[in-house]
This record gives structure tokens, C-alpha cells and sequence, in this order.
């Protein structure tokens, strides 16, 4: 089966689409393992994130279950479905979207930015810090980073767009759920590549910025990647037990 876009609904909704049919149809049976991602993904012809975002729509609609070291597998009592739910966009598709957009905002920023703003982007990553210290969930530092800079930029078009962007993390619950895999596995904004977009706005260079904008949203891809891998949600889930278990014995004494 090829996909396309031209039904008006995302690759990876029409992936799980096809494989609940399948699951309905009885082709994958409840307790049955699915073939794996790469097989999915040659048998759709779709990239792994997309078969990704497919897989975990699937979990949300309750179809299919991730099991530690094993693979998804059908659930034994599917909940009773009629069409699929509308679950919007998911983070792999929308970080390309930021790569793509907030890269060129840098650049333009880089040659518009005040001292003042320098000052701001500055504090800001402070509180960064303290947010990834504490384990502060909303990443509010993250975003005033990113919106900073598109105020920056001294184009008010480019700043709705980067704030409809962080504004659709939260909206969509593809997205809600694959950032917050992320966050159990330990996915924090990264501090260090933060740095290396300041110090190419403070140098007014545009080529720098870009770049370092769009390595560091790369970047982000990456740690997506890899954190929604289902042995690293499983590991980050096995080791809360353990520690629960650690705390339980010790407050036992």
C-alpha cells in the first residue's frame, strides 16, 4: 500500500488508519505481535517517524500496546472504535515545520537584535536551567527563547507563526503524548545549543544563527527519534519502578 496526501489526512493517520482496519478485519489478532517498524515502514512506504506517530495514535485509541523488549503487540480487548479520532499533528512533523521557519527567523534576528534583547535572551536561559534542574514540565523558558527571537526579528507575521507553532505542542495530543515520552526519558531543552544560537545573534551574524537554529531543531528531531524508541519508554518505566521500590524499602526501615 502507497500513501499519499491526497485524501486530506496526515501519512501517519493514514497508517494507523489501515493497520485498525487490519486489526478489525481480524489480518492482526488481539495478543498478536505487529511486524516490525521497518517492515511497517517498507510496507506502507513511509519514513519510521511517520510508522512512529501511527503507532502511538494506535496507544491512544487503545488498539495496541508497547511491551518492554518485545514490540507493539494488538491489545487483548480492543476499545470498541467507529472512525478514528482527529489527532493533529505530531512532533516530528512539527519540528520539521520549526527547522524549516524558525531557521530564517534567526538569521533575520540576527541582524535586527538590540542589546536589550541580547540581555533578555540571556536571563532567560538562566531560567532554562533552573527549569531542567527542577523538572519544570511546559518548557516556559524554552518558548519565550524562541518567541524572543522572533520579536526580534521586528516582523509580526513571523512571530505568530513561531507562536502558533509552540502554541500547537499543547494542542495536539499526538504531540502532547510524543513530548512527554520524551520528557520520561529524560529529553530536556539543550542548554548548550541555546548558547550557540546567542552567541551568533550577539555576533549579528545571520548565517550563524540560521545554522545554529536549524542544527539545534535537528537536534530535537534526533532525541525524538530516539526517546520514543519503545525499549528507551520502557527502560525510563522499568527504572521509576525500581527506584519506587528503592524509596519504599528505605522509608521501611
Amino acid at each position: 500500500m502507497t500513501t499519499s496526501t491526497t485524501e486530506g489526512r496526515k501519512l501517519y493517520q493514514q497508517v494507523a488508519s489501515a493497520i485498525a482496519e487490519a486489526i478489525r478485519e481480524g489480518a492482526h489478532k488481539p495478543g498478536q505481535r505487529l511486524p516490525s517498524e521497518r517492515d511497517l515502514a517498507e510496507d506502507y512506504k513511509v519514513s519510521r517517524p511517520t510508522v512512529r506517530e501511527a503507532m502511538i495514535a494506535l496507544e491512544i485509541q487503545g488498539l495496541v500496546e508497547a511491551r518492554h523488549g518485545s514490540g507493539i503487540y494488538v491489545t487483548d480487548a480492543p476499545r470498541a472504535q467507529g472512525s478514528a479520532p482527529e489527532l493533529d499533528i505530531g512532533a516530528f512533523e512539527l519540528t520539521e515545520a520549526r527547522r524549516l521557519i524558525e531557521g530564517e527567523v534567526a538569521a533575520l534576528a540576527a541582524a535586527t537584535i538590540t542589546d536589550e534583547e541580547l540581555v533578555e535572551l540571556a536571563t532567560i536561559m538562566d531560567d532554562m536551567v533552573v527549569e531542567n534542574d527542577k523538572d519544570v514540565r511546559g518548557e516556559g523558558a524554552d518558548r519565550r527563547f524562541h518567541v524572543t527571537i522572533a520579536r526580534a526579528s521586528r516582523n509580526s507575521a513571523l512571530v505568530n507563526v513561531v507562536e502558533t507553532l509552540w502554541d500547537q505542542r499543547y494542542k495536539s495530543p499526538l504531540c502532547r503524548a510524543m513530548l512527554e515520552r520524551a520528557r520520561q526519558v529524560g529529553v530536556r531543552p539543550r542548554i548548550d545549543d541555546h548558547q550557540e544560537i546567542l552567541l551568533a545573534l550577539k555576533a549579528r551574524d545571520p548565517a550563524a544563527a540560521r545554522n545554529a537554529m536549524r542544527e539545534h531543531l535537528g537536534r530535537v528531531i534526533d532525541n525524538l527519534l530516539t526517546a520514543t524508541e519503545i525499549d528507551a519508554l520502557e527502560r525510563a518505566r522499568s527504572e521509576v519502578a525500581a527506584r519506587r521500590v528503592e524509596l519504599a524499602r528505605r522509608s521501611a526501615i
